[in-house]
This record gives C-alpha cells, structure tokens and sequence, in this order.
C-alpha cells in the first residue's frame, strides 16, 4: 500500500477522515489481541479449578498463544510484504475470530492449549499485516508518529478493559472469556473489509517464502521455551537437551538466512544499531511486564482469595497507560526523542518490580498501587517510542518484516518470561502453606526486574553524549546511526 496523502497539512500531522477509518479498523485489531490476553490472565485460576490443571500446565495456556504468537510473526510478517498486508489481515483475523470461539469448548487442558496455540498464530499473522499497514499508509514523521502511539495506547486500553470484562465474564463463566472476541473480531472483520483500502497483489518474481526459515526459528523458540519452562521439574540432562536443541534450530535458521536467496529474514536488517536496541528491549520489557503480572493475579487469587472481579479491578490502574500513550507521549517523543523516552520507561518498570519485592501475606492495595501505577506509566513510555524506532528508516517492501521482528521480540520475550517466572516459583514453592507461596512469589519477582535492569543497560547505549555535551536520542539523526550492531549506535 502506498502513502495516503503527501499535502502539506498532511505532513504536519493531521489526519483526514479516511485516515482514521484506516487507523481505527487496525487499532480494533490490536485491541481485540490486547482484549483477549488479558481477560484470558484474570480467568487463568477458574480455569485451572475447573480443568484440574498444574501450575506448569496453566502457564500453557498462555504460553501456548504467545508461542503461537512469536513463533510465526516473522513468517506472518513476510508473509504481508509477500502476499498483500490487506489479503493477510482479513483472512487471518477470520482465522483467529474462528479458534478463540473453539477455546471456549474445551473440556481437557490440552484442547485450551491446542486452540490457544492456532489462535496464536492467527494473530501473529494479522498483527504485523496492521502494523505495516500503518507504516506504509502514513509518511514516516509527525504523522506516523501519530499513528503508531495512537495504535499503542489502544493497545494497553484493550488489555486495561480487558481486566475488567475478564473479571466480570469469569464471574459468570469463564468459557464466555473466549466467546467475547468472537463478538468484536466479527466487527472488526466487516470495518476492515469496507474501511481498509484494497491493495494490489505484490509482485512476487523471484521472491518466495522462506519455509525451512520459518520452521527452524519457530522450532527454536518453541525449544527454548519449553527447556526453560521444564528447569524445575525435569531431569537436568533433558533440559540440557532440550535448550541445545533449540540453539541449535537457532543457528541453522541463521545459516539458511545467511545463503538463502529469499531469506525470511534479511540479516542486513540488524547492521540498524537502532533497530536491534528496540528489539531487545522489547522482548526483556515483555519478559518483565508479563511474568510480573502473571506473578500478582497468583497472589492476589491463590494467597489473597480475591476473586478475578476484584483482581481486575486492583489491577485496572495499570491501563493508565491507555490515556498517556495518544495524550502525552507524543508530546513527550517531540520535546525529548523516543531514545529517553524509552530509557525512561524501563527504569519506571525496574522501580515498579523493586517495589513489590517485599510484598507480604497482608499487604493492603494502597501498598501494591505504587508499583501498578508505575508499570502503566513505563509501559506507555516504553512501548509506543519502541515501536516508533523499530520501524524507522525501513523500506517499505520490509516494513511486515520490521513489525513481526519486533512483535516476535516481544512474544518471545513475553514466552520466556513467563516460563523463567513460572520455573523460578514452582522451585521456590514447597508446599501450598500461605507462608511457602509468598516466598515462591518473592523468588519469582527477581526475574523481572533483572530482565527490566538489563533492558535499562542496553537502552542507556540509546542516549549517549557527543563530545561536545549535546545528547542525541531517538528521532534525531546521527552520522553512525546504521553502523554495525557489535557496538549500537544512537538514532
């Protein structure tokens, strides 16, 4: 799809009405995606109760999407550059509209799971299609911008709402927490087919899919995670095993990159010192901000007795980040560069996780709002600028490929976060007295906020001095900004 409009106006920032029908369809989207993960958290203790699941099985259930999720993006978001992102936005929202419903009439543990996993990939398909969508629709500048922090504040609004329809839903029942997005994809799918613009079919000559790619990276993070996972409750030679085994899927997908013709991935992509920063970033702020959230619905369920209503609506504050995103951020991005902002957000979240460190049997909510608060507002400063500087500088033809690495980031990061959470509490749990369980929970609390401190290490490489005393930070062009990744360089 080619740039909208190019008129002066346009370039200022503003956006016409076909714009924001555009820009509202693919916002429904990843509405629906924010939605739908977390109405699926609140519900997740219902669900075990009533499926007599595990711990370890539980987390599957959401390990399962975001494996689904991660371990096809970058095939979904070749995937758009090849096909059509309109083509591949349609018929995959259709597909995840279809399983999510499937979810709903699950009977055993391993029918969630499976449901899960194809509505995973269903979405792994149709998000970087939306997201390349808006990247290819709007100039890079004020008006992309624009776009892109609008599109993360919907986002967090969806899984702020989210909370509290999956508390409510759960309440009455929680199969109706799948049966929901069944309601707003039907929705969304008829405003894309009458909003979103059709586009023509990519020319494909000599361009083809990168199967063997897709298979050996998708089996990589599969192993990885599941190696992860099995840490605690496994024999230690087969968790060697596995994490080999997954390294080594990793290596083979780097080898057939690096002499494929049509390679899924363009390894020249990652000389962009910028582009790898905001993907590693994102995938340990996912790590952190998922397993963190993980780790507070145990505690407030299983330790606390609260009911998921309650839970949801302890943890709404959180969605604060729904309102910073299009309000204030962009202000923010303007004055400061996405590079701070982004430095800024990771610290909060550092601060947020510290501060639940000492969380006690007895804790009121005024004592747990601090760090909720904090991580709504690091995820509103973290989330868009990442996105905005993951995508900067691209060609068109590989903006899918930009989106899906950075949304494999943050679904991988997201998977292995909740795996390295889940193995680091089930170890530090010995028995279900309230005393055992918060020291699970304790225990289980360092794995993100070291996943957020390193983030911070990283992204501090995002803001550096020049030696003359001016900072160059994100949106702001620097001599060396696409220079190797070995040592990154500022945008």
């Amino acid at each position: 799809m080619t740039s909208l409009n190019t008129n002066p106006q346009k370039l200022a920032g503003a956006l016409s009405t076909r714009d924001w029908g555009v820009l509202l369809v693919l916002c429904g989207a990843i509405f629906l995606e924010g939605v739908d993960v977390a109405m699926l958290n609140v519900a997740l203790p219902s669900i075990r109760a009533d499926l007599g699941l595990s711990t370890g099985s539980l987390q599957w259930v959401m390990s399962a999407y975001v494996l689904g999720y991660g371990g096809f993006m970058l095939l979904g978001g070749r995937a758009a550059d090849l096909f059509g992102r309109r083509q591949m936005f349609v018929f995959w929202l259709s597909v995840f509209l279809l399983f999510s419903g499937l979810g709903g009439f699950a009977s055993e543990g391993w029918m969630l799971i499976v449901a899960r996993f194809v509505t995973g990939v269903a979405a792994a398909f149709m998000t970087p299609a939306g997201l390349s969508i808006i990247t290819t629709s709007f100039e890079e500048g004020p008006r992309r911008n624009k776009a892109l922090l609008f599109y993360s504040g919907t986002a967090a609004g969806g899984f702020s709402i989210g909370l509290v329809a999956g508390g409510l839903l759960t309440s009455v029942g929680w199969r109706w927490v799948f049966f929901a997005p069944v309601v707003l994809s039907a929705l969304i799918l008829v405003a894309a087919l009458a909003c979103v613009p059709k586009s023509p079919r990519p020319a494909r000559t000599g361009r083809s899919v990168d199967l063997a790619g897709g298979v050996t990276v998708t089996t990589a993070i599969v192993l990885i995670v599941l190696g992860v996972e099995r840490a605690s409750h496994t024999d230690p030679t087969q968790t060697v095993l596995t994490l080999g085994a997954g390294l080594a899927s990793l290596l083979a997908f780097l080898a057939i990159e690096a002499h494929s013709a049509n390679p899924l991935v363009r390894l020249g992509i990652f000389r962009s010192g910028a582009l790898v920063r905001a993907n590693v970033a994102g995938f340990l702020f996912a790590a952190g901000f998922f397993g963190f959230q993980f780790l507070v619905v145990l505690y407030l369920q299983e330790l606390r007795d609260w009911s998921s209503l309650q839970t949801s609506f302890a943890m709404i504050v959180i969605g604060i980040d729904a309102i910073l995103s299009p309000v204030l951020v962009p202000r923010l991005v303007t004055r400061l560069g996405n590079a701070r902002l982004i430095l800024g957000g990771l610290i909060t979240a550092s601060l947020s996780y510290a501060l639940f460190l000492p969380v006690g049997t007895d804790w009121t909510y005024l004592a747990m709002l601090p760090s909720l608060l904090l991580l709504g507002i690091a995820f509103a400063l973290a989330y868009g600028p990442l996105t905005i500087v993951a995508t900067e500088g691209v060609k068109e033809e590989e903006q899918g490929l930009a989106g899906g690495l950075l949304y494999t980031s943050f679904q991988f990061g997201a998977a292995l976060g909740l795996s390295a959470t889940t193995a680091v509490n089930v170890a530090a749990t010995t028995s279900s007295a309230p005393a055992t369980l918060l020291d699970g929970y304790r225990a289980a609390l360092w794995v993100p906020l070291a996943a957020a401190l390193l983030a911070v290490l990283i992204s501090a490489f995002g803001v550096r001095s020049r030696t003359d005393g001016t900072v160059i930070a994100s949106g702001e062009p620097a001599a060396d900004d696409h220079t190797a990744v070995a040592l990154p360089t500022s945008r």
